[in-house]
């Protein structure tokens, strides 16, 4: 585990519910936090995104970084190869949406979360369950996501074309809520609300084509064009960059 040390800021570990949480904040700070959660990808876990969580503590936001279900301290699969992802993925993404309020809730009353100060982040299926949480809870001022996607059914069929999954019938309850959550079918939840999209064009994990096409739909619908931003970065496959992280802090300074 990579050490992180400073003067300014506290790292905490944290349990909310059942949820084992890294939370880091700024020592001075005042009296409300504005707070970021942070969201980590399949096959990841919360210790992994901790330098992600440690800069953005270090320009000023408290930031909580769950483990998610069958990852990290929470009953990690054996193995997270196109099987479980195809049995799991959307299970997880679906129950991370569903703690979503409970740690906002927790956040607020014990850790000095400002309720109008609240934005998501997150990575890869961190970016699918962030776009969820922020599509269906309207208190929250902002979204990143990196390298995931806010078209979730355009996603699903690509990745069933491209490992050739057959329909299944344990899947179609749970694709039934994929196409009910999804931020494409909800885009008058959206409209207006700041969305930053940050995704490499050779990305061969969550290839950028539904995020296109998310993007391409909801753009004409906004009143205000400066709210929503996609930036594509060339010949950047799955990965996080220096400059990604800068245009996230800068994202979050203007509308969290």
């Amino acid at each position: 585990m990579t050490h992180l040390k400073s003067n300014h800021i506290i790292e905490d570990r944290i349990t909310i519910g059942k949820i084992p949480v890294i939370l880091f904040r700024p020592k001075e700070a005042g009296e409300l936090l504005p707070t970021i959660i942070l969201y980590h990808g399949w096959s990841s876990n919360k210790e992994f995104q901790r330098m992600r969580g440690f800069i953005l503590s270090s320009v000023g936001y408290q930031v909580a970084i769950p483990d998610a279900i069958y990852h990290g301290e929470r009953n990690p699969l054996l193995s997270y190869d196109i099987d479980n992802a195809t049995r799991y993925f959307w299970n997880t993404i679906l129950n991370n949406i569903e703690e979503s309020q409970s740690i906002i809730e927790e956040l607020i009353l014990k850790y000095r979360a400002d309720p109008n100060r609240i934005g998501v982040i997150g990575n890869s299926m961190g970016g699918f369950t962030a776009a969820g949480i922020f599509t269906h809870n309207s208190n929250i001022k902002a979204l990143v996501v990196f390298n995931g996607s806010c078209g979730w059914e355009n996603f699903n069929k690509r990745f069933k074309e491209s490992y050739e999954i057959s329909e299944a019938y344990e899947l179609k309850e749970i694709e039934e809520k994929v196409s009910k959550l999804n931020p494409q079918n909800n885009l008058n939840l959206l409209i207006d609300r700041p969305i930053l999209l940050l995704h490499g064009n050779s990305d061969n994990v969550v290839p950028i084509e539904s995020q296109r096409i998310f993007y391409n739909k909801i753009k004409p619908m906004y009143n205000y064009r400066d709210r929503i931003k996609f930036l594509e970065y060339p010949n950047l496959n799955h990965f996080v960059t220096t400059n990604m992280m800068e245009e996230s802090i800068a994202w979050f300074y203007e509308h969290l």
